[in-house]
């Protein structure tokens, strides 16, 4: 099964604010995050291509890229079929 990567930062407020949604959904919803951080997972990270927009959230070759509701971050699951 693929896993869904969420990169973040500690200096990143929307990163802050993201890591509440995440882990509310997966509470609700029983899905299983890896969460790196952009700073401190440096090899984890590189392979991502990230580039300078955080929070990112990867699903498969999927990304949700910036500040995202509660409501945008179901609806990217739900049209990754993980939902």
């Amino acid at each position: 099964m693929n896993k869904v990567v969420v990169i973040s930062a500690l200096w990143c407020p929307s990163c802050l604010i993201l890591k509440k949604h995440i882990k509310k959904i997966s509470e609700e919803y029983n899905i299983e995050f890896e969460i790196l951080d952009y700073d401190f997972d440096e090899d984890k990270v590189k392979p991502y291509n990230v580039g300078d927009i955080l929070p990112v959230i990867i699903y498969n070759d999927k990304r949700l890229i910036g500040e995202k509701s509660y409501d945008e971050i179901i609806t990217f699951l739900k049209e990754n079929s993980l939902l």
